[in-house]
């Protein structure tokens, strides 16, 4: 029964981690990383060794520093300042809660925008480096949805 519990609980955080690729407020990578947890309590932590763990570790690592890394290269990229970098986090952060249906694309874009406003900017410059930050999103989502699903293709591999 406990098996059967574990399993429900690992597909879960796996969907969960999975769906925190695209909806940043979900616990994405940690999510996961939880479930290989999850199945080691309810099942057996025998199949993980050190490389295991130590591949998932360097996976969960390079996904945070990436997912602010490439959000604010794309801010950058297109002429942004910190604190459009700084907008475009809050924005990424609550746009979803302001504007449920599009606060994903608009919350770093107005986010952005706003800080790029505030340093001085013109409105051209600034809705250039808004552009800039859902670029990054969609870069950061893609990095993430690939690393996130490399990690859930490993654990798969290490149960075989």
């Amino acid at each position: 029964m406990l098996e059967i519990i574990g399993w429900i609980v690992v597909v879960a955080l796996f969907v969960i981690g999975m769906a925190g690729a695209i909806y940043p407020i979900l616990p994405g990578a940690l999510a996961i990383y939880a479930a290989f947890f999850v199945y080691g309590l309810c099942i057996s932590f025998s199949p993980f060794g050190f490389w295991f763990w130590a591949i998932q570790s360097i996976i969960v690592i390079v996904l945070f520093v990436a997912d602010y890394a490439v959000n604010a290269w794309g801010v950058k990229k297109f002429g942004g300042s910190r604190a459009s970098v700084i907008g475009s986090t809050i924005g990424v952060l609550i746009g979803p809660f302001v504007i449920p249906a599009f606060g994903l694309i608009l919350g770093p874009l107005i986010g952005a925008v706003l800080g790029e406003l505030y340093v001085g900017s013109d409105w051209n410059k600034s809705l250039k480096v808004g552009f800039g930050s859902v670029v990054g999103l969609f870069t950061s989502t893609v990095v993430k949805f690939a690393l996130q699903l490399t990690m859930i293709v490993l654990f798969v591999i290490w149960l075989i």
